[in-house]
């Protein structure tokens, strides 16, 4: 693949955008992105993500000229494939945490939307302009936004197509940091360094136990929490975090 990398140093895998010059999502991008997730979830030298599109732009949208050809018997197919491209990286059972520079606009602010955590530069621009193009949101910008930062905020962005500032971005929740540019891959690496250097079973049973719980009602995230606590017993990590608590004192364990 050419326009999207997986690079891997210190447990961390970075899921590089290499589309210049604004990492236009295109198809092959976009089959590149599912692709990638899947290889990251199954390596082993991989305990945490980032996704990154460089020092000056994370994603400005789709490829609109692409679609601009595309008809709606075209688009009931490849719709289907954007979603799924998208919820791959979502899926992906291992913390995930975006480094937004400059635009994040529709599907770049969507697939931003698929990480764990955002790590904004101070000069990032995020937003869903899609009504703006006669359209809606198509890669989960509908469904993830809402979720994120409640409906009436995600209405505001998806009615009127404005983009959003990184410190009205971080007041919404949209961002969960705001940090100086030259510093963002930086320091969004270290956050997923620290957190490779975890219990992947255990980081694994809290993400899904979290994201799941949200689509269903108490009763049910209640059930799935408790079906990963008890599950996490028979795990090596398990065990070794709690005898380095009782002989260490907390916070000391080291995981394999």
């Amino acid at each position: 693949m050419t326009t999207v990398h997986l690079e891997v140093a210190a447990g961390v895998g970075t899921i590089r955008l290499d589309r210049p010059p604004m990492n236009a999502l295109d198809i092959e991008l976009q089959d590149g992105l599912k692709d990638l997730a899947a290889e990251a979830t199954a390596r082993d030298d991989v305990r945490a993500v980032v996704l990154y599109g460089g020092e000056k732009v994370f994603a400005a949208g789709a490829d609109i000229k692409e679609m601009q050809d595309m008809d709606h018997a075209a688009m009931i197919v490849r719709s289907r494939a954007l979603q799924d491209s998208f919820t791959a990286i979502a899926r992906i059972p291992k913390p995930v945490v975006a480094a937004v520079t400059g635009y994040a606009l529709g599907g770049g602010c969507e697939l931003a939307l698929c990480a764990d955590f955002r790590m904004a530069a101070d000069n990032a621009k995020l937003g869903q302009p899609e009504i703006l193009l006669g359209l809606i949101p198509g890669a989960g910008g509908t469904q993830r936004l809402p979720r994120l930062v409640g409906p009436a905020k995600a209405k505001d962005l998806i009615f009127t197509g404005r983009m959003v500032k990184a410190d009205e971005a971080l007041a919404i929740g949209l961002v969960d940091r705001v940090v100086p540019a030259a510093e963002v891959y930086e320091q969004a690496h270290a956050w997923a360094a620290k957190l490779a250097q975890g219990p992947a079973f255990a980081l694994r049973a809290a993400k899904e136990s979290v994201d799941a719980g949200l689509e269903a009602d108490i009763d049910t995230g209640l059930a799935i929490e408790r079906t990963w606590f008890a599950g996490l017993f028979a795990t090596e990590d398990r065990e070794r975090g709690m005898r380095s608590f009782v002989e260490d004192g907390p916070g000391k364990a080291k995981f394999r």
